[in-house]
């Protein structure tokens, strides 16, 4: 038999506290596995292509209406109020937004090419596993809460990431996003229109950003920093500065069997000479560029291109280094004849600083992270203080089928966010309400 001996100190009342909140929010998210499990079965098949196992949820298409018509679902059967802000983003509310300093958590349904089924979904469904627990335990306060989920996060049909929260916060312009184009010239706003969504009103939302007090995004780790340690979950430090350039590489087509070799005006080697150095100079310096997209014209075996179009990704440290491996590889790509259009940009973010530190504390330590990985958090933070979780990854793959999470890590997070969420919620002075949804009506 072991115990305390005379005169050891036990726990102080901050550490009982603790200690006492982990295990209530443990017991919660045990009780909303079922929730959890039945959420992740149902939105698992949409949008999955059968061929190749990952996800097609491209904004705007009938892939993401589905996603919608799920989210819109899982808000109703909450008794939630539902609405979808003028620049697509779908929002789920407990209790009346127009009160203001609301607690938002949630992340996107969207999906990269073929991506995973983690990277987005997971904080989605996390959220509403977390107002299930919170209402079981009559733990939400009289400030508003709400789910969100982020419109075009990954940028994967229209070219530029994270455009809900970025139109939303006014970081980009409304102008330029109805006219952005997908792959078959579609733009977003004829996409938006067919989806039966207004795209006229596409711009900045000082009404809705005014009612937001603090928003935590909950991730799947892009990365393995957890893995190999005992902490499922981390809270997300900083993201890198990164963006996106567009390419072009001019030429002449001709015929491959009938053209020598140097009267050819390919532009594929200078775009080969530009992939070359481009992975040298991030390697050399600790950044990061990826050329994962690629549109050749025109197109065909025995033709000698007369375009080539490449996007590069570009992320570093700080933002000197991502200045400077963005002008070697620029200057490599110019001497080819490349002309070179930047699509988007992200300054370096650093989360909220107390908040973050909260988030530790509540957590027990939980250890911080920080990443090249752009998240709606980061524009957010911007605007409101925001904060991130981030929940293990066995193998660090991400955008890939591949991609992966246990399902006891994932109920971690869960128990992590719901944990934050009270916390978060008891800052309103206010007497517990009786968990009513918000107004009647929404969208």
């Amino acid at each position: 038999m072991t115990g305390a001996r005379p005169g050891d100190a036990g726990p102080g009342p901050a550490e009982a506290a603790a200690q006492a909140a982990k295990q209530a929010a443990d017991e919660v998210a045990a009780e909303a596995a079922d929730d959890f499990r039945r959420m992740w079965r149902d939105l698992l098949p949409v949008g999955r292509n059968a061929a190749t196992g990952g996800y097609r949820r491209h904004a705007w298409t009938p892939a993401d209406a589905d996603c919608r018509a799920w989210f819109e679902r899982e808000a109703r059967d909450r008794g939630l109020w539902y609405e979808a802000d003028r620049n697509g983003n779908q929002w789920a509310w407990l209790g009346d937004p127009a009160d203001g300093n609301a607690v938002v958590t949630g992340s996107h349904l969207d999906s990269v090419p073929d991506g995973g089924a983690y990277d987005g979904p997971l904080g989605v469904v996390s959220a509403f596993a977390a107002v299930d627990a919170l209402r079981r335990r009559g733990a939400v306060a009289g400030r508003p809460l709400a789910v969100v989920n982020f419109t075009e996060e990954e940028g994967a049909r229209f070219g530029v990431a994270c455009l809900g929260s970025r139109l939303m916060t006014g970081v980009a312009d409304p102008a330029a996003a109805r006219a952005l184009t997908d792959s078959g010239g579609v733009t977003l706003a004829e996409a938006m229109e067919r989806a039966g969504h207004d795209p006229s009103a596409l711009g900045r939302d000082d009404e809705r950003l005014a009612r937001v007090g603090v928003f935590v995004e909950l991730h799947v780790e892009q990365g393995r920093r957890l893995a190999g340690t005992p902490h499922p979950v981390g809270v997300g430090s900083a993201i890198w500065p990164h963006g996106r350039w567009r390419l072009d590489f001019p030429g002449v087509a001709d015929h491959a069997g009938t053209t020598l070799m140097e009267d050819r005006r390919d532009p594929m080697p200078g775009y080969a000479a530009t992939v070359l150095a481009a992975r040298e100079s991030a390697t050399r310096m600790g950044g990061l560029a990826t050329f994962g997209r690629l549109r050749v014209a025109p197109n065909g075996t025995n033709a000698i291109a007369s375009l080539v179009t490449a996007w590069l990704d570009c992320r570093a440290p700080d933002a000197d280094t991502l200045e400077d491996l963005v002008a070697g590889i620029a200057a490599v790509a110019e001497a080819a004849g490349a002309e070179i259009t930047a699509e988007s940009g992200t300054p370096l973010v650093t989360f909220d600083r107390p908040l973050r530190v909260r988030l530790a504390r509540i957590l027990g330590g939980a250890p911080p992270l920080p990443t090249g990985a752009g998240h709606d958090a980061g524009v957010l933070a911007s605007a409101v203080p925001t904060a991130m979780l981030f929940v293990r990854n066995p193998t660090g793959v991400s955008h890939s089928p591949h991609e992966h999470a246990e399902e006891a890590d994932c109920l971690a997070g869960v128990s992590a966010l719901t944990r934050v969420l009270t916390d978060l919620l008891a800052d309103d002075p206010s007497e517990p309400a009786q968990c009513e949804p918000g107004p009647p009506g929404g969208s």
